[in-house]
């Protein structure tokens, strides 16, 4: 089934922050203030956000951390997100662009791809030093320059600004220490079961992928993140339903279906389980 899954369009972003006027392919903006959703989402567009002042809380997927200024923030179209306040002060920029906005004139269509910190969820914050932190400030102050001082040329020179970004971004990625990786197996882990979590959900298939013993997996993954395999596989399938929850165009039934349940009464049992309340209780209550 071609499972449709809501996300936020550029326009949503954009009346967020009240301005509901611009129809280009990318929006900025600097505010003292964020929209906190707390409901996981994924949007159409990728962000660059760069916290000024204050702090903020991020879920990305599974990881969930508190972000302190001064600290940028990249996330890319699919990722499922959602914030919630920390600090009663904050000063954010944040730039929304659409990848065909980016990629025009780019031979290589894949080019955003290359760059992992827009995906991976143990990658989208880059804590700045301050030689960083003065470098991001000139190239946002510059961006948003560009933006207030309309031109024809102004697609283009804020694409090359971006460009910029992504490079720098690069080389702060390559220079940082290793120091925070977690253990290979706990990151094999994390990685196959987001890839294969819709079909698979045994324990016991994640052991035999990754060719160690269940118990030892089981061992390695609760040292590491004080949850069990179980937990990690219940949590993602949750996630996922929440978002395709927000989707009013699909039923539960379909819903079900798209997450590989028997039946829509065994996906109601494991929604309330792990939720407290039945799918259909929650899309009345967040949607």
């Amino acid at each position: 089934m071609n499972t449709k899954i809501t996300t936020y369009s550029l326009e949503h972003h954009k009346s967020l922050f009240n301005d509901v006027n611009n129809d280009k392919e990318y929006f900025y903006i600097q505010a003292k203030d964020h929209p906190y959703i707390s409901e996981p989402y994924r949007a159409e567009s990728y962000a660059i956000e760069f916290l000024r002042k204050g702090s903020i809380v991020m879920q990305t997927k599974l990881k969930k951390v508190v972000i302190h200024a001064p600290a940028i923030l990249t996330l890319g179209p699919s990722v499922i997100r959602s914030f919630t306040k920390d600090s009663d002060e904050i000063l954010i920029d944040i730039i929304f662009f659409k990848p065909q906005f980016f990629l025009h004139n780019q031979a290589n269509v894949f080019f955003l791809s290359h760059y992992d910190f827009f995906e991976n969820s143990e990658k989208h914050v880059f804590n700045l030093q301050k030689k960083n932190k003065i470098k991001f400030e000139q190239i946002f102050t510059l961006l948003r320059q560009s933006i207030e001082h309309n031109s024809d040329n102004q697609p283009s020179i804020l694409r090359a600004y971006l460009y910029i970004l992504i490079y720098e971004l690069d080389v702060i990625k390559q220079t940082n220490t290793n120091d925070t990786t977690q253990n290979p197996l706990f990151e094999k882990f994390k990685e196959t079961l987001s890839r294969d979590f819709i079909s698979q959900r045994s324990v016991q298939y994640y052991a035999d992928t990754l060719n160690v013993s269940r118990k030892y997996l089981s061992e390695v993954i609760k040292n590491n993140s004080g949850k069990t395999a179980s937990d990690w596989i219940d949590d993602i399938v949750i996630l996922e339903s929440k978002i395709l929850l927000q989707n009013k165009e699909l039923t539960i039934n379909q819903i079900s279906d798209s997450l590989n349940f028997p039946n829509q009464s065994g996906f109601g049992r494991f929604f309330k389980k792990c939720e407290g309340i039945s799918p259909l209780e929650y899309r009345r209550k967040k949607v």
